[in-house]
């Protein structure tokens, strides 16, 4: 199943977009909803929450007092940390006790405001941010809420800043608009991205790609796109490996100013294939299916030589990825790192890559020539790489 998280800050219009997910079609699992139900009366948790902040934040009809727990904590950075600590975990387990019961072709949104503060990223497939700006939604929290506007500007100060939940995002819905137009964007999101992405996941299979060629000028956003999958890649992966997967953003999109298409591409290194092939079917669930076929690295500066790898693909089809699984210590794995750091560390190499790239591009329409035209290149970069890297001590990141 496709597991979503939706976030937003107070006022920015996330139940709205929950409700238009919900009536599309998707299982909704409201984290607020779910944080009443396990400190509701008779409960464990709500047990814990007077034992920790007294009797006082129990009402009259023996169910929370939410006015006077808020009145506690509001403010209080120790007395936070201990409800979260009592609500959270709770909150967790229950989410997975229902995210087990939804069918495999289910799209699981998780309703959750403190997505971010919470570091929760990860465990989606896809994050939305639900977002409009402090004036926009001081307004609406006034207006629909009657909170003063200094109270209103204290909850938005208490939250996520927009960078931090802009920064966790897949998708930025902008709702400074109408209810309309957020509408329209949320049902544009569920027909081309999520249906599909659901679909994908459950077949195990990737995402259609454009094989026409597209270089496009550099995005600063690429690094921290790859940061998000890097997350949920050790998500995946860390129960099995038991510890930090090693993963790498590589590529053309991982240097600085550099042109590129727009591809993300990631290397996963471990000890052996066969320790990938074991690993394939969690990579596969984390939304990375394995490609068909036999994929291999020419060993550069070694002629005829090449090395073997894996290659998985993107199910979204509004990301597309390859993340390339090679053995820690092949040439195929150090000189990806190499090529890489070189020409982080080398303007003019960059630059001259970028032009051959757009020489390449002009004269190529589809990927698979475009690549081969690149060949006598890369073999020439092996050289000055290598170069570069006896001179100043480069070395790739032990393992």
């Amino acid at each position: 199943m496709l597991k979503v998280g939706l976030t937003g800050g107070i006022g920015a219009g996330k139940s709205a977009v929950a409700q238009r997910l919900h009536e599309l079609g998707a299982v909704i699992l409201d984290a607020d909803k779910l944080a009443r139900e396990v400190v509701a009366a008779g409960t464990e948790g709500l047990a814990e929450v007077v034992a920790v902040f007294g009797p006082e934040v129990l009402g009259a009809d023996g169910e929370l007092d939410r006015i006077a727990v808020g009145a506690r904590v509001f403010g209080d950075e120790v007395a936070r940390r201990q409800l979260e600590g009592i609500i959270h975990p709770r909150v967790r387990a229950r989410t997975a006790e229902l995210v087990t019961t939804s069918p495999a072709d289910a799209i699981v949104v998780n309703d959750v405001p403190l997505l971010v503060e919470t570091g929760l990223a990860a465990t989606f497939h896809l994050v939305i941010v639900v977002d409009a700006s402090p004036q926009v939604r001081i307004a609406r929290l006034v207006g629909k809420r009657g909170m003063s506007e200094d109270q209103a500007a204290a909850r938005i100060a208490a939250q996520a800043s927009d960078a931090d939940r802009r920064a966790a995002a897949d998708v930025v819905l902008d709702n400074n608009g109408g209810l309309d137009e957020l509408m329209a964007h949320v049902d544009e999101l569920w027909h081309s991205r999520l249906q599909p992405y659901a679909k994908n996941l459950l077949l195990r299979r990737r995402a259609p790609t454009d094989q026409s060629l597209q270089v496009v000028a550099p995005d600063p956003t690429w690094p921290g796109q790859a940061a998000r999958w890097i997350a949920r890649i050790d998500h995946a992966l860390r129960p099995q490996l038991g510890h930090a997967a090693d993963v790498s953003h590589i590529g053309s999109t991982a240097v600085p100013g550099l042109p590129a298409k727009d591809v993300l591409d990631l290397m996963l290194a471990l000890p052996t294939l066969e320790q990938a092939d074991k690993l394939a079917d969690a990579l596969a669930g984390a939304g990375l299916p394995r490609r068909d076929g036999e994929w291999f690295d020419n060993a550069r500066g070694i002629p005829g030589k090449t090395w073997p790898k894996r290659l998985h693909g993107s199910a979204d089809p509004g990301r597309p990825v390859h993340l390339h699984v090679r053995v820690a210590g092949s040439p195929g794995w150090r000189f990806a790192l190499l090529m890489r750091d070189h020409l982080r560390a080398d303007p003019a190499v960059r630059d001259e890559y970028a032009s051959a790239k757009a020489r390449w591009a002009s004269r190529h329409r589809d990927t698979a020539t475009y690549a081969e035209a690149k060949e006598p290149w890369f073999d020439a970069e092996a050289e000055a790489a290598n170069a570069w890297a006896a001179a100043t001590g480069w070395q790739p990141p032990s393992y």
